[in-house]
């Protein structure tokens, strides 16, 4: 069985040798970044017994759906970010952050970009402050707080994984959190899903579109579910 580390390593030659934009993003610091990214693999085995921050404990499981699952669409998420410049440095959230995923990963790949973790539960942004205390990222605040509840109009971009249906009062609260013109960035499974559970917005005053991304190791159907109000355009 393949080390936690030896699948991150992997996991990450992968994703490079896919996107140029990530290949770009991760070779100056690819040890750092997987150091960081074992480190808190570890933390977060360490008190998920105790915490229920994922509902897996099998390491090669918890590596592949989850840390590389949240690297994954980091080409097309860097792009977003470079077309938006909505705020310099690049704010993002984490929106419902639970075990800090996809923000953590993100933020150690991201480290010119700042995130903050939106988590309502104490003893989950308990462990998002430890972790981001263990890691040295500088770039991550925590919040804990109601996403209704943050102060809006900050974030270039908003994302999310495992978050409950998207529905018109979610999408609100969500752009409200965003900064004129951000974008809602949502990691989804497979394309007739995304289109059964956006059909119910079809006409509203949002515009979406899925984009596929693979995840290294992982044979399932993803997409990074991207959100815009309707008077901006979409573009690749």
């Amino acid at each position: 069985m393949k080390t936690g580390q030896t699948l991150l390593s992997q996991g990450i030659i992968a994703l490079r040798q896919k996107d140029s934009d990530i290949e770009q993003l991760i070779a100056p610091r690819s040890e750092e970044i997987i150091s960081l990214l074992d480190r808190y693999l570890k933390e977060i085995q360490l008190f998920n017994p105790a915490y229920s921050l994922v509902a897996v404990n099998d390491t090669e499981e918890l590596v592949i759906k989850h840390i590389l699952d949240s690297l994954a669409p980091l080409g097309i998420i860097s792009r977003l970010i470079t077309g938006l410049c909505t705020t310099n440095p690049p704010r993002i959230a984490d929106a419902g952050s639970g075990a800090g995923l996809p923000g953590i990963p993100l933020a150690a790949a991201m480290p010119k970009c700042d995130f903050t973790l939106i988590e309502r539960m104490g003893r989950r942004a308990g462990f998002l402050w430890n972790t981001k205390a263990v890691l040295g990222l500088s770039n991550i605040t925590v919040e804990e707080e109601e996403l209704e509840k943050t102060a809006g109009g900050r974030f270039s971009l908003v994302t999310f994984r495992a978050f409950k249906p998207l529905e018109p009062k979610l999408l609100t609260a969500l752009f409200n959190t965003c900064a004129e013109g951000g974008v809602i960035a949502a990691y989804k499974g497979r394309r007739e899903k995304i289109e059964q559970e956006m059909a119910p917005l079809k006409n509203s005053r949002w515009q979406w579109e899925a984009l596929p991304y693979s995840v290294p190791f992982l044979d399932e159907e993803r997409h990074l579910l991207i959100i815009r109000t309707a008077k901006l355009p979409i573009s690749n």
